[in-house]
């Protein structure tokens, strides 16, 4: 098969869908000879938060020198995005070769009565043999959704698992209280393997705290951090952190956004953790790595006069963070709000804590079979004091702002990945 090939297999023939359950792919890493145990393992799970850590550890080991494999996703734009060594794509030959030989083990296990595993777990399938047959020293590997059921959680034992910003999404798979969705994700953590938690509500904190000693996992969270900030503009953030693990001044974090300090600062935790366990870290490699950390799609600048923003943010979570960054970096500017929202997403409570700080809005929408109409978001928000356009293409949603907003003037576009993944590959296609 060839790369054009291997995605309608995944998409047209395996089709999208999230089915509980590890025996899948744990049927399909056993006939590909366990590659998931020959991995030496970061585990990073959360509801916000993740993609950031991933990006602000990789370039770290990466300047420390090792060779390190990530995997993530959602892509933005191609599949490729989710599987990286140093922060390389994969190839489409490798990615064609990696499929093919995953619908191989696929037809195998069907021919034998077993369940075909799902396409998130095909990928995840072939994610560990790619990493495997490449040799990483280190994979950092990111939940794709929740943590105790996710495809990734079949790893068995991680240098580390790393949990995140946990809060309200996903429902209809991972629970309706922020109780249960914890609990889904507190499955990474396993047998005395230790665990850096994102300093947050007590409820989750205790829960993490008493599933870790269940596991005898030693556990770290830094709550007690003192942050002092020097400088927070379009050009970086300046910090200085001291916690009971390190103590470090006049960090350079290049990735923008005021919640990628807290990202920062339990990303700094486990690197403590990492050397404690043996890594070579030094503190010039995690200087050099947070300055050069990158993250396409969080709080990304991809045009100016006007300046064009993408931020993932999806969730209500994720939208309020995204507020307070507005907050920070745009005091005086004018800002141009292009939403568009996937229907089983908090979107009445995302659209009050972002409009506020929109001037003008245009709503638009997800390519995505769950994305809301830009009739029913519309009259959701209908009390909004401000303009509002309606345009259903995204395309279309850009050049309308590019209209309307004046050269000195923001273009926020938020609301879906997979919204602002096709904004990205227009805007892309237009320099």
């Amino acid at each position: 098969m060839n790369y054009n090939e291997c995605i309608h297999y995944l998409e047209e023939e395996v089709g999208f869908g999230s089915v509980p359950g590890l025996e899948r792919i744990q049927a399909l890493c056993d006939k590909l000879g366990n590659p998931e145990k020959k991995l030496s393992v970061i585990h990073v799970a959360g509801t916000n938060g993740k993609g950031s850590a991933v990006a602000m550890l990789s370039s770290i080991l990466q300047e420390a020198g090792y060779r390190v494999g990530t995997y993530t996703s959602p892509h933005l734009e191609c599949y490729n995005e989710r599987f990286l060594i140093n922060g390389q794509q994969i190839s489409n030959d490798d990615f064609a070769k990696e499929i093919a030989l995953m619908k191989e083990t696929c037809a195998e296990l069907k021919k034998e009565g077993q369940a075909v595993p799902t396409l998130f777990e095909i990928v995840t399938g072939a994610a560990f043999h790619y990493f495997a047959e490449q040799n990483v020293d280190i994979l950092i590997l990111e939940v794709g959704l929740g943590g105790k059921y996710d495809a990734t959680n079949i790893v068995p034992n991680p240098l580390l698992s790393l949990i995140m910003s946990i809060s309200i999404d996903h429902t209809d798979f991972l629970g309706n209280s922020i109780e249960e969705i914890a609990s889904e994700k507190a499955g990474i953590i396993k047998k005395n393997c230790p665990v850096v938690l994102y300093s947050q509500d007590k409820m989750v904190y205790n829960i993490m705290w008493t599933k870790a000693q269940e596991a005898n996992a030693p556990f770290y969270c830094a709550e007690k951090a003192e942050v002092h900030i020097s400088s927070q503009t379009l050009e970086g953030t300046v910090f200085s952190i001291k916690t009971d693990l390190l103590n470090l001044a006049d960090l350079e974090l290049s990735l923008l956004g005021s919640y990628q300090i807290n990202n920062c600062i339990t990303v700094l935790e486990a690197c403590a953790v990492l050397q404690e366990k043996g890594l070579t870290l030094s503190e010039e490699s995690i200087r050099i790595g947070l300055k050069n950390a990158r993250w396409a799609g969080r709080m990304e600048i991809c045009g100016k006069a006007p300046l064009v923003i993408l931020d993932g943010a999806h969730n209500a979570d994720g939208i309020f963070q995204l507020a307070n960054s507005v907050k920070t970096y745009f005091k005086n500017e004018k800002v141009t709000l292009i939403l568009g929202v996937l229907g089983d997403k908090e979107y009445e409570k995302m659209a009050e804590y972002i409009l506020p700080h929109a001037d003008t809005v245009i709503l638009t929408e997800p390519h995505s079979e769950r994305k809301l109409d830009v009739f029913s978001l519309a009259r959701s928000i209908s009390d909004h004091d401000g303009m509002i356009y309606t345009e259903k293409e995204i395309e279309a949603a850009f050049e309308k702002a590019v209209t309307v907003t004046p050269a000195d003037g923001i273009i926020l576009c938020c609301g879906s990945l997979y919204m602002i993944g096709a904004m990205r590959t227009y805007i892309k296609s237009k320099h």
